[in-house]
């Protein structure tokens, strides 16, 4: 009988084994950044990735302020959004978006990376985007994820 010797093992929310990751933003360039950390978000970097079942870690980005934009992208790059009345699209930059809420620029930069669907809008419930170095998670005890730096 020509059959595999193997099983195909699919993971699912009782088998799958959740870990606490914590990035340091820090001179990152926001992109390069947002896509290591959607990788890890969904689960990509483990053995027993599934596309269907929400596999990856928990991520706790610090010092979101610090991040960069290569180029003119910081003043030229724009952010559409619309009020669901008529008339009602407005467009923002990241410098604006920026002098608000400095986590708001990650956010949209993941959220850009997720699949959009259910699963997708779960997965955004797993990253924790602080400004400076201070985070409640301490009791988690997550451990320092490396991301390469601009050069």
């Amino acid at each position: 009988m020509n059959t595999p010797t193997y099983k195909t093992i699919s993971a699912n929310n009782q088998t799958v084994k959740k870990e606490w990751v914590i990035v340091d933003a820090d001179n990152q360039i926001v992109g390069r950044l947002a896509t290591q950390v959607a990788m890890v978000l969904r689960g990509k970097h483990k053995a027993s990735y599934t596309p269907h079942v929400d596999c990856g870690d928990n991520v706790i980005i610090i010092n979101a302020e610090k991040v960069i934009f290569t180029g003119k992208k910081f003043e030229d790059k724009e952010y559409v959004r619309h009020t669901g009345f008529p008339g009602g699209q407005r467009f923002s930059t990241p410098e604006k978006v920026f002098q608000k809420d400095p986590t708001q620029v990650l956010h949209k930069a993941l959220k850009g990376m997720l699949p959009k669907n259910r699963l997708g809008r779960a997965l955004q419930t797993n990253v924790y985007i602080y400004t400076g170095t201070n985070h409640p998670h301490e009791a988690q005890q997550p451990k320092e994820l490396k991301i390469n730096t601009k050069k």
